[in-house]
């Protein structure tokens, strides 16, 4: 297996897509990462845990519409080229 460009972006689309799945619920907050762990004060440097979940919701929020049409595209290229 060659270390390619698309093998890049699809190692990129795959963390992504790990990533769009935490359910804060389920996974999460059995962990201790739910919802209300990363309330902070105002004014406070938000810690890494913070800034992580602040990410993982962002990435549920903002990349949900792109990754249906990304991934769909994945698979078609894939039926096609192999």
């Amino acid at each position: 297996m060659a270390f390619t460009l698309y093998s890049l972006i699809q190692t990129a689309i795959l963390c992504t897509n790990a990533i769009a799945v935490l359910h804060e619920e389920r996974f999460l907050s059995k962990i201790g990462w739910g919802v209300e762990q990363g309330v902070g004060g105002f004014g406070d440097d938000p810690g890494i845990k913070a800034q992580i979940l602040n990410l993982i919701r962002s990435v549920r929020t903002v990349m949900r519409v792109p990754l249906i049409i990304v991934n769909t595209a994945c698979i078609v290229l894939l039926l096609l080229f192999g």
